[in-house]
């Protein structure tokens, strides 16, 4: 399977589509069945952060096409990919590509795409827009944009237990991304997991303040080993910090996709994604002229997101038990990830005992530092 998949995604960067059929209006955007938007017509365009090469986040995107176009049935000439565009205005020049070649559906993966597709779904109602982990679709007014994300935190939560189980000196590190409500809520998340089995445990947090650096995330790795943090996690691209765990004889924990082939020495397991579930979700509900919601979410209880099969070379005696036991306590409802009471360093109570905070849909909102954690930066 991983052969497969590594062979889609190859096939995937070489894309080099010349021309996108007609755009047809859709519902939320227009009439799809009037027009004949179809399987075999439909034209979709995509952009990424990054390309397959970084093992993470665009890999995990990329995987997630893949997957939807082979479950649907969909030609190569019916999709065009843009690899490794930034956050400013080369997001601008590739969404008007994307519309000039004809695209009935753009999805835009990174969060600094979110205001530059927020304008061309205002200039262009006949195409719909479809961007991961933003928040202001709904605030829009616009019917043809839309936020998607997925309940990562219940993942990373998992994953937090292999870690809590696994420290020697119940000192956690956490390599991250950006200071924003996403990387804040994930790294909570990782630490409250490790904290339900092991309640000494501490974290050190560093940002690298970029989403994709592999030189920043092994420096910023490395700084934490030296701390003494024997356990890493990340919100963070590549797999940098899975590789540096591994050259100082420590352990991780990866994100995006499973990272244990890049580090099968230091990988307890990987919090991950299905992209493919809301894409092929949103191509059909286009060809058959229905209602696209303006923001999604998904979680464990749907397999939109999880975590990779455990290291057993690796793991704590008893990882796999504690975890499927909060597992079932999520899906039940006996446990929530943000369980009060939780108390932020500065002495503020932002979730009393016997209440809980609930992620909002599309995008992640807890921001909020809690004790036990320390941000370097």
């Amino acid at each position: 399977m991983k052969k497969l998949l590594a062979v889609l995604l190859a096939a995937a960067m070489l894309f080099a589509v010349a021309g996108c059929g007609n755009g047809a209006e859709t519902k939320n955007g227009g009439e799809d069945a009037a027009s004949g938007l179809t399987l075999d017509n439909i034209k979709l365009g995509f952009i990424y952060i990054g390309d397959a090469s970084d093992k993470g986040y665009s890999y995990t995107h990329i995987a997630g096409a893949m997957k939807m176009q082979q479950e649907l049935g969909l030609r190569d000439d019916q999709i065009i990919q843009k690899f490794n565009i930034t956050e400013d205005s080369n997001c601008e020049v590739a969404i008007n590509e994307l519309i000039e070649a004809g695209c009935n559906a753009i999805f835009g993966t990174s969060f600094g795409y979110e205001n530059y597709m927020l304008a061309a779904a205002a200039e262009h109602p006949e195409i719909e827009f479809f961007h991961a982990s933003g928040y202001q679709a709904a605030s829009s007014g616009l019917a043809n944009m839309h936020n998607y994300f997925g309940n990562i935190y219940e993942a990373r939560y998992l994953a937090g237990i292999a870690a809590g189980l696994k420290t020697k000196t119940n000192k956690l590190g956490y390599v991250t991304a950006m200071p924003f409500a996403e990387c804040i809520s994930g790294f909570t998340a990782f630490y409250l997991g490790a904290k339900s089995v092991n309640p000494d445990v501490t974290m050190e947090v560093m940002y690298t303040n970029s989403w994709n650096d592999p030189t920043k995330e092994a420096q910023v790795a490395q700084a934490l080993i030296d701390m003494g943090c024997d356990v890493l996690g990340q919100h963070a691209d590549s797999t940098a910090t899975q590789t540096t765990a591994e050259a100082n004889g420590v352990w991780s924990v990866g994100y995006n996709a499973d990272m244990y082939e890049a580090a099968p020495n230091a990988v307890l397991t990987s919090a991950v994604w299905d992209w493919s579930q809301f894409l092929i979700q949103a191509v059909r509900a286009m060809v058959n002229g229905e209602e696209l919601p303006a923001d999604f979410s998904a979680g464990l209880a749907e397999g939109f997101v999880d975590i990779a099969p455990l290291n057993e070379a690796l793991v704590a005696e008893g990882t796999a038990e504690a975890i499927e036991a909060a597992r079932q306590k999520i899906l039940s409802g006996e446990i929530h990830v943000f369980d009060g009471p939780l108390v932020t360093v500065d002495g503020e109570t932002v979730v009393p005992a016997g209440e809980y905070f609930v992620e909002p849909q599309s995008a992640p909102s807890w921001d909020y530092i809690i004790e036990g954690i320390h941000v370097n930066n």
